[in-house]
């Protein structure tokens, strides 16, 4: 049996390597190269490029015994020189061929000749006098004349199919040829095809897990759904931030519903030509009525499925307006025992058509969140699965490290921590590799080699160690993990805090956090009385804070329980603000308020405890890095701190663990 295998697999390999494409290409090369062969010997032509001369000067060297043979038609005669010709001077722009040798065969002139008759006669007697060996009449040519008017013509005709195929991107249906522009460019998926994702792929997400299963579960039994009335729902819309996991979920639907599955993103339908989206689209939906059950997935919908008349420049008969109403029509089309089901993804749900979301077109809105604490350790477990890790690997304290993070960045988190270890020639992964990895993503990649002077060393670290102290001083600041003043990406020095996540945040939690913030350029103005321009992203932070507070979530008292967020999209496409300029005046003043008072407050703070951020600056100058450690030493314990870390003594451990090598390096 197993050689059997074996020589199938050598004849499937054999039959493979002699597979042949054809490509058109060839046939067109072929069929425009003969034409130019025929122009180029039907003229006459050949390649020794011979010269133009007048009749008179061909007269000339015909006397001067320089003319060999002469050929000529109705209206043009070859000359061809004698040997002893092509030694003069006079001759040497004809003399050689294009391998620099002498040229013997010619022809070398060319002239035209006005009456063919005397012509004739000069060409007689030219030869019963000997000056010429012999002269020939060669019949006229049509195909020279014919081509050079058709091959214009051919040439344009070939560019132009060319560029109807690169435009048509290769499009299904006869191998992308223009007639099949527009026809879907979707990929299909089936039962046949190897598609490994399934749920157990997708770690977290539940809730959407759930909508979706019972999706597939209709189309694997949809007696069970209909035998008590139920209808098939025609669509679900994954709606989320990116990288959550959304298109992840849509292949693993792929893999679990065993139909066919048809997957195009949604700049797939959009083409220079008009027309040519909606033909998509009909071309779409109905190869999925002949493979009924089957699903549709449509990538980044907000392509397509943007909201119709804004912003619309380009006059009522829009491309992208004429593709999106064909895929309404398609959609609400269907009878219910179609079977087709269309899955669409896109973190831009507010810019989408409100016919598109009606209840009919998509059902269902499935929102795909960040993953929480628990989640992020889910997606750990899947992700470390291929990495050689240490056995001390413990993931809830890594899904403590991430928060904020989707799914998409905890992927990253994992390939970063094994090149960190292969590049230290570990033999597997160990937590540093990983606590490295979120550093590396979160703040970018350490700079040790810049340069930096003593005084800008040590105003970066008094503006670190600002930042430090405030948090520290602060109840609701985020607790802080460690401070480096080493150059990352852009930032001359960084700040890791470890967020506590939140489903609604209060004032007082905001003002703290922007307290927090602006305690770096506080710290400059307390100890040197100085202000510098390494405040850019706190300021730039802040100002989206307070901005936040103001305008959106309604916490200031001057304007009142009002916002002024739109959460359809609408106003991105006005040109009016929706608040007058006196408003406009008191939101601006209201904001500039909040950041200053906090500004202050950061300086009160800072001028009470100015011997302890000096003492804790001169620590970050001496080692470059500070942990909470270092904090607890200067300032004691937190008053409020909060047992929210279950991962305390490993923070602690690698606390130790960083200072003991540090102390070591020195």
């Amino acid at each position: 049996m197993a050689e059997d295998n074996k020589n199938k697999n050598n004849n499937n390999k054999n039959n493979q390597g002699f597979n042949f494409k054809f490509n058109p290409w060839i046939f067109y090369g072929f069929f425009i190269s003969i034409f130019i062969i025929i122009f180029v010997f039907g003229n006459g032509l050949n390649f020794n490029n011979p010269r133009p001369i007048s009749l008179s000067k061909f007269y000339q060297y015909l006397d001067s015994n320089q003319v060999d043979k002469v050929s000529f038609s109705n209206t043009k005669a070859t000359i061809y020189l004698k040997e002893q010709a092509l030694q003069d001077s006079v001759h040497k722009l004809v003399s050689k061929d294009v391998f620099n040798k002498l040229n013997t065969k010619g022809p070398h002139y060319f002239t035209e000749i006005g009456d063919l008759k005397d012509f004739q006669e000069t060409l007689r007697k030219a030869l019963e006098q000997g000056k010429i060996s012999e002269y020939t009449k060669e019949p006229e040519s049509m195909w020279g004349e014919l081509l050079s008017i058709l091959l214009p013509f051919l040439l344009i005709g070939a560019l132009w199919i060319f560029m109807m195929r690169r435009m048509s991107g290769g499009a299904g249906g006869g191998g992308g040829q223009i007639f099949s522009i527009g026809k879907s460019k979707a990929k299909l998926f089936d039962e046949k095809n190897d598609v490994k994702v399934t749920f157990a792929n997708v770690a977290g997400l539940e809730g959407a897990k759930e909508e979706i299963q019972e999706i597939v579960e209709f189309l694997k039994n949809p007696e069970k759904y209909t035998s008590i009335g139920g209808k098939i729902p025609k669509g679900a819309l994954l709606v989320g931030p990116p990288g959550t996991g959304k298109t992840l979920l849509a292949k693993a639907v792929a893999g679990e519903a065993k139909v066919p599955f048809f997957s195009l993103s949604g700049s797939d339908f959009v083409e220079m030509f008009v027309g040519v989206g909606a033909s998509r689209v009909r071309d779409l939906f109905k190869q999925a009525k002949e493979k009924a059950p089957s699903i549709i997935f449509i990538d980044e919908i907000d392509a397509v499925g943007r909201a119709r008349g804004k912003n619309n420049f380009s006059g009522s008969n829009d491309e992208r307006e004429n593709t999106l109403n064909q895929l309404l029509t398609e959609m609400d089309g269907f009878g219910t025992n179609t079977n087709v089901i269309v899955l669409a993804a896109t973190n831009r749900a507010d810019i989408l058509d409100k016919a598109l979301l009606r209840a009919g077109r998509f059902d269902r809105q499935i929102y795909v969140d960040l993953p929480d604490i628990r989640e992020r350790k889910e997606i750990f477990e899947v992700h470390l699965k291929p990495i050689k890790k240490a056995e001390d690997i413990d993931t809830e304290f890594l899904a403590k490290q991430t928060p904020g993070f989707s799914g998409a960045d905890i992927a990253n988190v994992c390939n970063e921590a094994a090149l960190i270890a292969a590049r230290k020639n570990k033999k597997s992964v160990d937590k540093q590799d990983f606590l490295d990895a979120v550093d590396r993503i979160i703040g970018g990649l350490e700079k040790k080699n810049k340069i930096v002077t003593p005084e800008e060393k040590r105003a970066i670290a008094i503006h670190e160690a600002g930042h430090a102290t405030v948090s520290w001083m602060l109840e609701y600041a985020a607790p802080l993990v460690k401070v480096t003043i080493v150059p990352r990406g852009q930032s001359l020095g960084a700040a890791w805090y470890l967020p506590e996540e939140r489903l609604i945040v209060r004032p007082e939690q905001m003002l703290d956090e922007m307290c927090a913030t602006m305690g770096g350029r506080a710290a400059e103005k307390v100890v040197f009385d100085k202000i510098s321009t390494g405040a850019l992203s706190d300021l730039e932070k802040v100002t989206k804070q307070a901005r936040a507070m103001v305008t959106i979530y309604g916490l200031n008292d001057k304007l009142g329980n009002i916002t002024y967020y739109d959460s359809s999209g609408q106003n991105d496409y006005n040109f009016s603000k929706p608040y007058s300029e006196e408003t406009a005046q008191v939101i601006d003043k209201e904001i500039s308020t909040v950041i200053e008072g906090q500004y202050q407050r950061a300086i009160a703070i800072l001028t009470e405890n100015k011997d302890k951020l000096i003492e804790l600056a001169d620590i970050l100058i001496d080692r470059e890095v500070i942990f909470k450690d270092d904090l607890e030493k200067i300032f004691g314990k937190r008053p409020f701190e909060k047992e929210v870390h279950s991962a305390e003594t490993d923070i602690n451990s690698r606390i130790n663990n960083a200072t003991e090598n540090t102390e070591k390096s020195e």
